[in-house]
């Protein structure tokens, strides 16, 4: 059978095409990139007084999952739901993969009358202002604003800080926003050292004073003596609107500075009592309960005669356990006793109820 011959030229270009194609089929065309910005999924929003801070990420890739190059145009707008218009806000441009923020402040209009529903979106423009849609609604509350808080003050106590402002007539709730400003860095606390300490205090935090709480004052007792905070407060009006469980804050007040400095004596000591020993050696022995102060360093013992002045009787150094033994006592004498407290900053509490005991005569 004579042979085929196949011009070399013509063999490689089926090759070629065989190669591209897969066993000879050919493959259906790909549209060209349209370069899509993918949508934002994780649009925030809060308001505080008149103005709405929104917070998002960008995305790194566009619908084709290629990643973006160079800047992305940002569209801002927002809808009230009667409306059923976003209405723009804002543009502005900003890289893939970084952290968006656009603050709005509201138009009067928007920020007076009754609570209702504001929603906010952003959208992703290509080169073309085509884009892939608008993000998630970040839903806050339009209308008219708590007041600003006033008066606010600050007092440190043995408990904690106490914290005033003037009450007004509304039941709104109070928000008061904390941040550590600086850190106690003396020793600590045998409780507050080794596996069982406590964790480190946030850099911020907040509290909630409910509706209906004390009108006007709150105790922060999460705190630590020798640190410094900046207290700020608002009102936080709590709304069901369209179904929806919002809030509508008021604006933030001017910050306070408060240093906690421990300037207060631990509890004074109870339980005090006292037992004669008629033993070869004359004594009285003392106890009494243990206090449970954290910083609680020891205590002293102070002994009398009558109507004679307080001495004391124990070491320099505070006493670590609750007890005491006195074996400077003579038999037939009778010896009032008092016990104070002494914490690690050296503040000593006032004397506990007193204690009498007569040395028996042998």
């Amino acid at each position: 059978m004579p042979h085929r011959f196949v011009p070399t030229a013509l063999a490689a270009g089926l090759a070629a095409g065989l190669l591209l194609n897969g066993c000879g089929t050919p493959g259906a065309p790909q549209p060209p990139s349209l370069n899509l910005p993918d949508r934002v999924t994780g649009l925030a929003a809060i308001r505080t007084g008149n103005q709405v801070a929104l917070t998002w990420t960008m995305p790194k890739k566009n619908t084709d999952r290629l990643l973006l190059k160079g800047n992305v145009p940002v569209r801002v707008c927002r809808m009230e739901a009667v409306a059923g218009v976003c209405v723009a806000a804002g543009n502005l441009s900003l890289a893939p993969g970084t952290v968006g923020t656009f603050t709005d402040t509201l138009p009067s209009a928007l920020a007076s009358g009754a609570p209702r529903s504001l929603a906010y979106y952003v959208e992703l423009n290509n080169r073309n202002s085509r884009s892939a849609g608008l993000s998630n609604a970040a839903v806050v509350l339009g209308g008219e604003a708590p007041a600003a808080v006033a008066g606010l003050v600050a007092q440190v106590r043995k408990g904690g800080i106490v914290l005033r402002w003037t009450p007004d007539s509304g039941n709104d709730a109070i928000r008061l926003h904390r941040k550590l400003l600086t850190v106690e860095t003396g020793p600590k606390p045998k409780t507050q050292q080794g596996l069982l300490a406590p964790a480190p205090e946030p850099a911020e935090q907040s509290l909630l004073v409910e509706e209906g709480a004390p009108k006007g004052h709150v105790l922060d007792k999460n705190i630590v003596f020798g640190n410094t905070y900046e207290y700020r407060a608002q009102r936080v009006a709590r709304l069901t609107v369209d179904g929806q469980k919002l809030e509508l804050p008021g604006p933030i007040s001017a910050p306070i500075r408060v240093e906690a400095l421990d300037v207060f004596p631990p509890a004074v000591p109870t339980g005090l009592a006292a037992v004669a020993n008629a033993g070869p050696e004359l004594s009285i022995d003392l106890s009494w309960q243990p206090g449970t102060e954290s910083d609680l360093a020891g205590y002293a013992v102070y002994r009398r005669e009558g109507e004679g002045a307080w001495q004391r009787i124990s070491p320099p150094q505070p006493l670590v356990p609750p007890a005491f033994h006195d074996a400077q006592v003579q038999s037939g004498h009778t010896y009032q006793y008092a016990v104070t407290a002494i914490d690690q900053g050296a503040h000593e509490s006032a004397h506990s109820a007193e204690t009498e005991e007569t040395v028996p005569n042998p």
